[in-house]
């Protein structure tokens, strides 16, 4: 039996202008986590809150960021004791992670994305999307990192970077 070599999404170097830059991001071990009615979610994901729409909770190096209605996903933290109060799967070969940071950022993605972006602060995410593609988007310092799914990656990636290439054209002018 062959050996499988596990392959980032994109295997893509960084590209950019001035100080904003588009990179690949590891996303690591991705969880979805549905928590079953009437579950006591809090008890066992401490110091994580589950999130409310629109809101991600972080603690260290653990994010759980909200997906959709009743649904979360858990990134950098193994689910332990979850199984018992939530549904959980496996996510983490379906998607693929981009980031977007520095000045300009917002401009950027303005031109691909449906949402008023200035509105989005640190902490908060959003389910829209990228042209045609689903996407989760989550505001971070500096900028936003985009999540799409593997299959749609190499996609999201040349739409972002045309559209930083565009926005550093007319940066120039």
């Amino acid at each position: 039996m062959g050996n499988l070599i596990a392959k980032r999404p994109l295997g893509v170097d960084p590209v950019g202008h001035g100080d904003l830059v588009l990179a690949e991001v590891d996303l690591g071990r991705v969880t979805s986590v549905a928590p079953f009615a009437g579950a006591d979610v809090a008890r066992v994901l401490k110091p994580l809150v589950f999130p409310a729409p629109g809101v991600v909770s972080s603690k260290g190096d653990a994010r759980l960021v909200w997906t959709g209605r009743g649904q979360a996903f858990l990134f950098g933290a193994v689910p332990e004791g979850l199984g018992a109060v939530a549904a959980l799967s496996d996510q983490s070969d379906g998607w693929a992670g981009l980031s977007l940071t520095g000045t300009g950022a917002v401009d950027v993605l303005a031109r691909l994305v449906p949402l008023d972006l200035r509105a989005l602060v640190p902490g908060q995410c959003a389910r829209t999307t990228l042209g045609h593609m689903p996407l989760i988007l989550i505001a971070v310092f500096g900028g936003f990192e985009v999540l799409v799914f593997r299959s749609m990656a190499r996609s999201a990636w040349h739409e972002v970077e045309q559209a930083l290439r565009m926005w550093g054209a007319r940066a120039q002018c």
